[in-house]
């Protein structure tokens, strides 16, 4: 699937490295032909918590079905 610039999108698998768990969403910021994309992970309060550079195979579109919950950042795994 290809994503848009700023298209909300869910993470497929969690990166400990920066306390992102699957299901985490977040916004595309940048793409790179031809898999890559840049995405931004922000916190409730619209601080950017997690920068990262992710395969299109790391994330998912929204689904019509998915429900948004609010969680702590965890920073120590």
């Amino acid at each position: 699937m290809k994503y848009k610039l700023l298209q909300t999108i869910v993470l497929n698998r969690d990166l400990a490295e920066q306390g992102l768990r699957k299901g985490d969403l977040g916004a595309v910021v940048q793409i790179y032909e031809p898999d890559g994309l840049e995405v931004e992970f922000v916190s409730a309060s619209g601080k950017t918590e997690a920068l990262v550079t992710l395969k299109e195979s790391d994330v998912r579109a929204v689904a019509d079905g998915d429900l948004i919950a609010v969680r702590r950042l965890d920073r120590t795994a």
